[in-house]
């Protein structure tokens, strides 16, 4: 047979026989399934098949100065290519859908039709009479290390008998002229008659039965490579692709899969998939149905299912990577079978976007004012940017669309794709970070807001935007914010007499942050977690069952009553409340340590004042309404008080379940507003009731930093006069530079007002506790760092820290390259 190739019959040096996806597929094959990783089989409909079918099949001429005439195929193409302008977005749509009309309509050369029919006949005998079939196209030019042809071409589901089989390659063979295809080979000056079209057909996975999605050995935002992100569906892939349903996420971190012992999934999130592609009936390859309420917010894997997948996302990397004596990060396609639970990769093609990337050159876009936000969703591409809104819902109306303009739709295909070019950002109401406008936006280099759900509503065409997707929530505000650009080229920096380390708060960002250099972080926030991922009281979670009979007794005008359902609401998918709360810290947590592992991560409890405690849903509750609450009840005197001794148990159990569980061994706790050793004693107590003990070996842990380190903030007077007793109870202190010069000078931090002008961190009184405590603490070998505002704010008061020897600076990441150049002097 000259023009079909079994997938085990092929390797990677087969690309330019079967395209990139075929030959990945042939060689995962061969060289894969020995070690597990399972692949589902087929055969390749070779592009010397295409060729031959573009040369022998004759086409009637549909062009107005040749009608009449026959010619074949290839004479056809080029006739209709030739003096293409791609920015005339009609005449590209118009040439397209004329040369893949017609390839369709061709007739396939009897010889190649019989081998394609004789290989179907095998695969019936391999998987029986009638038997499903995803045919797949794969360019021959497709996933070249420096290009990405992802997406451009078609895939038929659910394809059976000979009949349909011959429709559908030759639908595949049309597919090489997609719109965006042509539109993007002529970008790259590729030649449309040096690229090819092989067709896969390969064993349908019955996913519709079960789930399926993609998966990435990289952080497709930040480059991070130590992550592997899955995302997953309900049903056949293709939503996903589409972007017609935001998927679930999955961050695994990807050094420790191969200790068993460990379950490293450091992040998780369930979307609504209110969606889903299944097979259709009376002659209908796939029909789209709404999912059961009950599958909505259930997460389509469980974490083993995760884990394995992510398993083999490493073994196809590390594979991939030794192929090419180079990193090779790897953008895969996964299905679940619904009859046997079994899990395959249907899919694997190079990553070419963080592959590419020169990682020793930052560059940091930063909002300079908070502007009036309009709608928010998943980030894509970690930019800002500016424009005029252009809503458009329908692709044949892109033609509106102008240079420079913001791009708002409901979602994108890769009709969209010749406008998306000259965008200055996109948003979308659907799609998670793999649809197709992620996926396009991410190559192209621009912003992009996928999954906002009312951005067509909500920005009005003509209206002055801007997208910051700097955090992993995408932001769209109303107007021009202002925001700066910062280009840093860390092979140039000086290495700095201190330890730099950083201050975070919101774990979205701790991948980006990372490429910075630091030695660690010295101070991960956890409130911010709390506020934004949580935002519901602990005590609130503790009493849901209370609050949830007093709902069942019918007191729905009881405040409580309505409490539990809105706790119901933010807590879909989570039957133990408590969980909810345990699960969602850790996972921001995990982020940050995984982020800077195995340097050290210094995480502090929470230490949120009552006022702001009031903030969080049921808050009001369980809060006492204080004249000060920067001196109230706050810090360390709430961790052993009965009224808040089982919240402080979650946090305990959050930071148990990152150090155990995921092995992120590199965290350590800080205690805030520490008023007295006594205190300390009483919260290390309390930290020993639910598992953490100070300096205790961690038994699965991975390496380093096994003993778990307790450190207090050096904040209040007491701190630095008592500091040899309180490093009896602690391992060492982080000087809080805000709250000192606060108690130190008696000026309110939170408002101050005609007062606030006296003096700041750099008074005299000030800086002497701080010489004082960093003389005692490295006279006692305890650790001593500042996390403090003040370094980041007054380089003068760094050079101050840095020449009373402070061990570690912790600075605002927007800080550290101008403080390293500062004290590097």
């Amino acid at each position: 047979m000259k023009y079909i190739a079994w997938f085990e019959e092929l390797g990677i040096k087969d690309v330019p026989l079967v395209g990139g996806k075929n030959a990945s597929l042939g060689e995962m094959i061969r060289e894969l399934a020995p070690k597990g990783v399972k692949i589902p089989g087929g055969f390749a409909v070779t592009a010397d098949a295409y060729r031959y079918f573009l040369e022998n099949s004759k086409v009637k001429i549909q062009n107005a100065k040749l009608q009449g005439k026959s010619q074949n195929l290839n004479e056809f193409i080029r006739e209709n290519l030739t003096g293409l302008d791609t920015h005339n977005l009609l005449d590209l749509a118009r040439r397209g859908k004329l040369i893949r009309e017609t390839i369709r309509k061709a007739e396939l050369p009897m010889d190649l039709k019989n081998e394609i029919s004789v290989a179907y006949r095998e695969m019936e005998k391999r998987y029986g009479r009638n038997c499903d079939t995803a045919v797949r196209s794969s360019a021959t030019a497709e996933d070249l290390p420096d290009a990405s042809f992802a997406g451009q071409q078609e895939t038929f589901l659910n394809v059976r008998g000979e009949k349909d089989l011959l429709v559908a390659v030759r639908a595949c063979f049309a597919s090489l002229f997609t719109d965006r295809a042509i539109s993007y080979r002529v970008d790259r000056k590729f030649d449309h008659f040096q690229a090819a079209l092989s067709a896969g057909v390969q064993k349908m996975v019955r996913s519709d039965l079960a789930c399926s999605g993609v998966m990435f050995t990289v952080d497709t935002e930040s480059g991070f490579k130590d992550a592997v992100v899955i995302n997953g569906v309900w049903g056949l892939g293709e939503m996903i692709v589409q972007g017609e349903v935001t998927p679930d996420e999955f961050l695994i971190y990807k050094p420790f899969l191969e200790n068993t012992k460990l379950t490293p999934v450091i992040y998780k999130k369930a979307a609504t998939k209110d969606r889903k592609m299944i097979y259709g009936n009376g002659g209908k390859a796939t029909k789209i149905i709404t999912v059961k309420p009950a599958e909505k917010q259930a997460f389509v894997l469980d974490d083993k299912e995760a884990l394995v997948l992510a398993r083999w996302g490493k073994i196809i990397e590390d594979h991939y990577s030794a192929k090419r004596n180079k990193w090779m990060p790897m953008d895969m396609e996964w299905a679940k079978d619904g009859r046997t639970g079994e899990l395959f990769i249907v899919q694997a093609r190079p990553e070419t976007v963080q592959a590419n990337r020169d990682f020793s050159k930052i560059k940091e876009y930063v909002r300079k004012e908070e502007g009036k936000k309009i709608v928010q969703g998943i980030s894509v591409g970690n930019k800002i940017a500016t424009g005029k809104a252009r809503v458009i819902l329908d692709a044949k109306n892109i033609i509106q669309f102008k240079a420079g303009e913001v791009l708002v739709t409901d979602m994108t295909d890769p009709d969209w794709e010749p406008i998306m070019k000259i965008a200055a950002a996109i948003v979308t109401d659907k799609g998670g970070r793999t649809s197709h406008a992620a996926i396009v936006s991410r190559e192209l280099g621009i912003p992009c807001i996928v999954g906002s759900e009312t951005a067509t509503k909500k920005i009005k065409t003509g209206q002055l935007i801007t997208v910051d997707t700097t955090g992993s929530d995408g932001a769209v505000f109303a107007g021009a914010v202002k925001f700066e650009v910062r280009e840093n080229d860390l092979k140039n920096l000086p290495k700095p007499p201190v330890k730099i380390m950083m201050n975070l708060a919101t774990p979205e960002t701790a991948f980006e942050k990372s490429f910075l250099p630091n030695e660690g972080v010295g101070l991960a926030r956890e409130e911010f977690i709390i506020a934004g991922a949580i935002g519901i009281h602990p005590n609130a979670l503790i009493d849901y069952e209370k609050f949830k009979r007093q709902k069942a007794k019918g007191k729905i005008v009881n405040q409580n009553s309505k409490l539990a359902k809105e706790i119901e609401l933010r807590t879909a998918g989570y039957e133990d409340k408590k969980q909810f709360y345990v699960d969602q810290l850790s996972y921001g947590i995990a982020k940050i340590g995984a982020a800077f592992y195995p340097k050290p991560v210094i995480v502090r409890f929470s230490d949120f004042k009552t006022n702001e405690y009031r903030s969080l849903l049921g808050g009001d509750l369980y809060e006492p309404a204080e004249e000060n609450p920067m001196l109230g009840w706050r810090g360390a005197s709430r961790y052993y008080d009965p009224d808040f001794a089982a919240a402080f148990a979650l946090e305990c159990q959050a930071i148990k379940k990152v150090r155990e569980e995921m092995g992120l061994v590199n965290v350590a706790v800080m205690v805030p507003f520490c008023r007295t050793p006594e205190e300390g004693r009483k919260v290390i107590a309390e930290m020993e009731k639910n598992g953490l003990k100070k300096n205790n070996e961690t038994p699965r842990a991975t390496q380093g930093h096994e003993d778990l380190k307790i450190f207090v903030m050096c904040e209040i007077p007491s701190n630095i006069i008592l500091a040899e007793e309180f490093l009896d109870v602690f391992d060492g202190m982080s000087i809080g530079s805000n709250d000192l010069t606060q108690l130190v000078l008696g000026i309110d931090r939170d408002g101050g007002g005609k007062i606030k002008k006296i003096a700041d961190e750099r008074n005299e009184a000030v800086k002497e506790m701080i010489r004082r405590v960093i003389k005692i603490c490295r006279q006692k070998n305890k650790y001593i760092g500042i996390c403090g505002q003040a370094p980041s704010d007054f380089p003068d008061f760094a050079e101050f820290l840095a020449k009373e020897g402070i061990e570690s600076m912790s600075l605002n990441p927007d800080s550290v390259v101008k403080t390293i150049l500062k004290i590097s002097k």
